[in-house]
């Protein structure tokens, strides 16, 4: 076949990416990153299954999501505002905004402590700093700006994948970890599975993914009379942009996982702390620039992250109480919106001085959306299957089959971190 035959169909498949990968990189955010590192130094190969399991239920929720704010023109917020109770619609934003403020801190934290590793700067000033530039960059610029510039830096994720290459994995027992599950009934084992799930299956993605498609219609000029709706074609590409960047999220996490089990974990280094501890996975391919590989990634991800959980806050919140807001209006024009996505920074960066290690903070911090996730999965799934509010659009048989198992999973996962000892 000849390349100009083939440019075509790559035009098409590049050209349908958008919301949906921005998505996808933000879900490998530092507390991704902690999470899939302390589950690979904790218990070795045997998490490995849980990235190819948890990729079609991520995939069903965030394509719901997606399906949601293409169809109806509105946030998951604003549907819900529309559809049930004012508190069904506050308790879903309350959810969302605590997990997000704690989610923010975390982030921001990792940041700093990776910071530290390799400048020396202290915690306690680049919280703070950090905060204040992401917030300067979201009011005088623009987040498709930041993900344009930034989104370059998460590729250093793709060290985690040449490492695996580099150390001595052990092939034939990945494989087997990958494709049987396994699980120990132990308090420890849990809080990792529903840390990985949560983490994954984030309540933030949920409200981006949705405001996200919103924000793309708009930026074609349609008024919300005419996003109402989509044709197939819409709907397909959307499909392909969910699909894409939930692959590349579970892609490095799954070779996260490989990599500090072949390297922490072999060695018998089961317990991560700090980020140094953290960043000797790259040791094998970096050496002493291992800790810098890290820390690049650590800001990559985090400076596309936070933007997000504090931008899917402003969202919920404005179309909750239906006011005007987006990232792409300039702050005089949006002010209570800039102003929720500023207090939850604030929030974040204060919870930083309440003397929590980082590391810690990171990995409960995914256990946190893991609990917190399964309401609103639950919400997601009767809009999307409710034909008063998508249309011929509801969910087909497969994705609703696979909506309704990432919320039983979650909730399992959740119960047998309560019960078990």
């Amino acid at each position: 076949m000849s390349s100009s035959s083939e440019s075509p169909v790559f035009r098409r498949f590049f050209s349908s990416l958008g919301p949906g990968l921005v998505t996808g990189a933000a879900d490998d955010d530092p507390s991704g990153i902690s999470t899939y590192s302390v589950a690979g130094a904790t218990f070795g190969y045997l998490p490995l299954w849980t990235a190819l399991a948890s990729f079609p239920l991520m995939a069903a929720v965030q394509l719901m999501c997606a399906r949601l704010g293409m169809v109806t023109g509105l946030g998951l917020a604003g549907v819900i505002r529309r559809r049930y109770s004012r508190w069904v619609l506050w308790g879903s934003c309350a959810l969302l905004i605590v997990a997000n403020v704690i989610n923010i801190a975390a982030d921001l934290g990792g940041m700093a402590e990776a910071t530290q590793m390799v400048t020396g700067a202290p915690v306690a000033l680049s919280v703070p700093l950090y905060g204040v530039v992401i917030v300067s960059l979201l009011m005088w610029s623009s987040y498709r700006t930041i993900a344009r510039v930034f989104k370059w830096l998460t590729l250093v994720l793709l060290a985690y994948v040449v490492t695996a290459f580099v150390a001595h994995v052990d092939w034939r027992e990945a494989l087997y970890m990958t494709l049987v599950p396994h699980v120990e009934w132990s308090r420890s084992f849990f809080s990792v599975l529903v840390a990985i799930l949560g983490t994954t299956i984030s309540p933030y993605l949920f409200f981006w993914q949705a405001a996200q498609e919103v924000e793309e219609e708009r930026a074609i000029g349609r008024n919300l009379a005419k996003r109402r709706g989509a044709t197939r074609e819409e709907l397909a590409a959307c499909r392909t942009d969910v699909m894409t960047g939930m692959f590349a999220s579970n892609a490095i996490m799954y070779f996260i996982i490989l990599t500090t089990a072949a390297t922490l974990h072999a060695h018998g280094q089961t317990s991560i702390t700090t980020a140094r501890e953290a960043a000797e996975a790259l040791r094998p391919l970096a050496g002493a620039g291992a800790y810098w590989l890290f820390t690049l990634g650590l800001i990559g991800t985090g400076i596309l992250a936070v933007p997000v959980l504090a931008g899917s806050c402003a969202y919920a919140i404005a179309e909750a109480a239906a006011w005007r807001g987006s990232l792409n209006r300039k702050p005089r024009n949006a002010r209570k919106f800039y102003m929720v996505l500023a207090v939850s920074m604030a929030l974040g960066v204060a919870l930083n001085y309440a003397g929590l290690n980082a590391i810690a903070l990171l990995f409960t911090t995914a256990v946190i959306n893991g609990v917190l996730a399964p309401p609103l999965i639950l919400i997601v799934l009767l809009l999307t299957g409710d034909r008063a509010v998508m249309g011929d659009a509801v969910n087909s048989r497969p994705l609703a089959v696979f909506g309704w198992l990432a919320f039983v999973v979650m909730v399992v996962a959740a119960l047998g971190l309560a019960f078990a000892s």
